[in-house]
């Protein structure tokens, strides 16, 4: 995204002071344009997305900027064992763009596991993106779900917030840039530091 913005704007680091965790791809690039006083009617706004995802690309044909990314543990065993339920309907809800999403899970083999869902082009805010999620999910075929039986897993405060502010369950998980501690004083509902022990995980779901 860094690069993106450099080679649109002249400006480089313009994200090293800007929040990333759990935001959507508007809304930290809206941000960033803010800071910057670029106005969003620039035209070279509209390019950014398409810029992003080609040295997204580049990137992910590389190898791993220190090691620093990679499917954390326990997550394809657990997509695995859910994806095998009649009773379980896979979605995404995540800030990123969907090309990058698609990007992003393709390349780690994951995209394949998720019918449909919603994402950072939808809404700027977090929040507003878990009913249109659910619209998706009907819109692909899948069943009408009432936010009480929807589980939102995520590693942020703000995947949290969607969830309460929702009124659907959550799940906090301690592989990213927050702790447990932090996830249980945002109020998820059950935290784990990974995702490695299948057992408890579908135990939570089913609370």
């Amino acid at each position: 995204m860094t690069r993106a913005f450099e080679e649109l704007f002249g400006i480089a680091g313009v994200f090293d002071r800007v929040p990333m965790a759990g935001r959507t791809d508007s809304w930290i690039l809206a941000d960033a344009l803010s800071a910057h006083h670029i106005d969003a009617g620039d035209p070279r706004v509209a390019q950014y997305p398409g810029t992003y995802f080609r040295h997204l690309a580049r990137e992910l044909a590389g190898p791993p900027a220190n090691g620093r990314y990679g499917v954390m543990p326990g997550v394809r065993t657990l997509l695995d064992t859910l994806a095998a339920r009649r009773d379980v309907y896979l979605a995404l809800l995540t800030g990123n763009y969907e090309d990058a999403a698609r990007m992003k899970l393709t390349h780690f083999d994951l995209w394949e596991y998720f019918a449909c869902g919603a994402f950072g082009d939808a809404a700027p805010d977090r929040n507003g993106l878990f009913p249109k999620a659910l619209a998706r999910v009907v819109a692909c075929g899948g069943p009408a779900i009432a936010p009480c039986q929807t589980v939102i897993i995520g590693d942020t405060p703000l995947d949290i917030a969607v969830a309460r502010s929702g009124g659907a369950r959550s799940i906090g998980v301690a592989t990213g840039m927050h702790t447990a501690a932090e996830l249980e004083a945002s109020g998820a509902d059950v935290v784990f530091e990974d995702l490695s022990d299948t057992a408890r995980v579908l135990e939570a779901l089913e609370v």
